[in-house]
């Protein structure tokens, strides 16, 4: 096989505390079986009170230079998507870039593009690497447990920490990526995102007082709707400019939002339920993280095989959404 720009290697990093859904009845008025039949989510990560982002970051990273067998030298670039950062400036990959010893490497979050950070962060990882011969570092990590309300049941419930990373460049046996395609609709930027800490609406005593600075905005109902219809879009797009149908992929790696949004994707996308692969129920809605989690999960499990197709669809705030074409 010859050099492909591709992925090199990947990695994931998944916290040690598993929280269940009864335990979320402590916190909030709900039980298993509401969560379940809403979600299909079982159980989720919760980070350590010691990590930050930025380790969870970290171990991603070195998992997936591990993986490609490649040292912090080899990395020329870092690309990491998140909208939980470790600090509201600098950028978290600042704080990868020093830690993980790669040297004055340029480095950047992409950030508020919500669940679909990865796959958009992988593209612009294409590009560096079509350009330049770059070789670089993609990250997608969310501790967002820890910037969400607590208190509210209806979105508390569905997300869990996370991250994943993939090395992206050009060599021999890569994960060829063939094609790749994303999309934004900003007049839909008010049905799901974090709106406080910005010049809008800025941090302040009385926000704080009423828990107001973690509440996350969204529309169930639109969130829903956009999801599966740009997913779906996307997905069918990106197998057009690549010359494939559908037929012709192995299997779908979709964010990973909640059943419900999955199974209607499916459904549109005529696929049946073993092309797609799903491990919400057991991360939950890990962001940015979600589909190098399952990405890699899916390889692990050896539900891809050599010369198969992959296709990598997901959505996030803004409203944005992205996908991605691979070949095994």
């Amino acid at each position: 096989m010859g050099d492909f720009i591709g992925l090199l290697g990947l990695g994931v990093y998944l916290p040690e505390r598993v929280m269940t859904n009864d335990e979320w009845a402590e916190y909030v008025d709900t039980s298993d079986d509401w969560i379940v039949a809403r979600t299909g989510i079982h159980t989720r990560r919760i980070a350590a009170d010691e990590e930050s982002t930025a380790d969870l970051a970290l171990a991603a990273a070195q998992a997936a230079l591990a993986d490609g067998a490649f040292e912090p030298a080899d990395i020329d670039e870092i690309v990491l998507a998140t909208d939980t950062p470790e600090v509201f400036a600098p950028d978290t990959a600042a704080y990868v870039q020093a830690r993980l010893g790669v040297g004055h490497i340029p480095c950047y979050d992409l950030a508020g593009s919500g669940c679909a950070g990865f796959v958009l962060a992988l593209d612009v990882a294409r590009s560096r690497a079509l350009a330049d011969g770059r070789r670089v570092l993609v990250i997608g990590v969310e501790l967002i447990t820890r910037l969400m309300n607590w208190k509210d049941r209806n979105t508390c419930v569905l997300f869990g920490d996370a991250a994943g990373a993939a090395v992206v460049g050009s060599g021999a046996g890569a994960i060829e990526i063939l094609a790749a395609t994303a999309g934004t609709d900003g007049a839909k930027s008010d049905i799901l995102g974090l709106e406080a800490g910005g010049t809008r609406l800025p941090i302040t005593m009385e926000r704080v007082r009423h828990g107001l600075h973690k509440n996350l905005v969204m529309d169930g109902r639109e969130v829903f709707r956009e999801a599966v219809r740009r997913m779906s879009e996307a997905s069918l797009q990106v197998l057009a400019k690549a010359g494939v149908s559908m037929d012709d992929v192995a299997l779908v790696v979709p964010h990973q939002a909640n059943l419900r949004i999955l199974n209607a994707v499916a459904a549109r996308l005529g696929l049946s339920e073993e092309r797609v692969f799903i491990n919400v129920q057991e991360y939950g809605n890990t962001g940015s993280a979600s589909v190098p989690v399952a990405l890699w999960e899916a390889r692990d499990q050896g539900r891809i095989k050599p010369g198969d197709l992959v296709l990598l669809t997901a959505f996030g705030a803004g409203f944005h959404w992205a996908a991605m074409l691979l070949r095994f």
